[in-house]
């Protein structure tokens, strides 16, 4: 005879259909605290967010902020200095696991890849020879040639805006070899970030900036599209950094400021990603921060 065998009922199927759900989410949360080392990816000509120190190895804010965010994930972190445009297709290819180098969060690119909530302001300024007549309005530039890095956000402006405002443009590899053709005279102007503009001013006397175009954009951590576990994961430690307030002393040490109490530097996001972007999670996070 065979033994009575007693089904389970739905509700207590349904329970457990639950938690097994709902592991199943703490365990993707948690994928980016596990495993091997992060491989990220920076532009390692891009002062002061990463450039090769003397002695070897990279140093900048990016790199502070690599290094800073792997630790609280409990991680060892990998990154690799190369050009800007090979760090979104090595991305894509799962060379990287996300992009350190500073991205702007812009409606175009978040239809590609996920950002974290911005960790920076990201206004663009103008980079002249010492002694040149300076840009006062974006009318100035007609006539003139900008050099811009290629695969940047200041590529993409330099492309849309060069028919409105009368302007050639020249794209290079890095920056560095973008402000070199300022200072040699192949450009009138390079066209950065407000952080690498100010660098590039205090580390060379043959050149000076000029206007600064305010954007209302940031820099924000790009991963991929199917990655919000990493996405999310790094989006905490980035906002455990900015309450904390080491985000802000890691931008002191390097643009030589103290960040104003609504910079994106040090104020946490509601929610995970970049408002109004396509990945942008409105629901409040709880701070879990060690």
């Amino acid at each position: 005879m065979f033994p009575f065998l007693v089904l389970p009922s739905k509700s207590s199927l349904k329970s457990s259909l639950l938690a097994v759900l709902s592991a199943s989410a703490l365990l993707s949360a948690g994928a980016m605290a596990q495993g091997g080392p992060l491989r990220t990816g920076v532009d390692a000509t891009f002062a002061p967010h990463a450039m090769v120190k003397l002695g070897g190895g990279l140093q900048g804010f990016n790199i502070d902020l690599g290094e800073e965010l792997a630790r609280r994930l409990g991680r060892k972190i990998e990154i690799e200095g190369t050009e800007f445009s090979g760090l979104v297709p090595g991305l894509n290819a799962k060379k990287y696991d996300f992009v350190l180098a500073p991205v702007t969060a812009t409606p175009e690119r978040a239809k590609a890849m996920l950002f974290t909530e911005g960790y920076l302001d990201t206004d663009y300024t103008f980079v002249i020879k010492k002694g040149a007549a300076p840009i006062n309005a974006l009318d100035d530039l007609k006539g003139k040639t900008i050099s811009v890095n290629k695969g940047s956000a200041y590529e993409l402006w330099a492309r849309d805006n060069a028919p409105k405002y009368g302007f050639k443009y020249d794209v290079y590899g890095n920056n560095a070899d973008a402000v070199q053709a300022v200072q040699s005279g192949r450009a009138d102007a390079n066209l950065a970030g407000s952080t690498v503009a100010a660098w590039a001013a205090k580390q060379n006397p043959a050149v000076q900036t000029t206007y600064t175009v305010k954007t209302g954009l940031v820099w924000a951590l790009a991963f991929r599209l199917d990655d919000k576990a990493g996405r999310d994961a790094a989006g905490m430690a980035l906002k455990c950094m900015k309450q904390d307030g080491t985000l802000g002393k890691i931008a002191q040490k390097w643009f030589g400021y103290t960040p104003a109490p609504d910079a994106t530097v040090v104020k946490v996001g509601v929610g995970q990603g970049v408002p109004g972007l396509d990945g942008y999670d409105p629901t409040p996070v709880t701070l879990k921060c060690n």
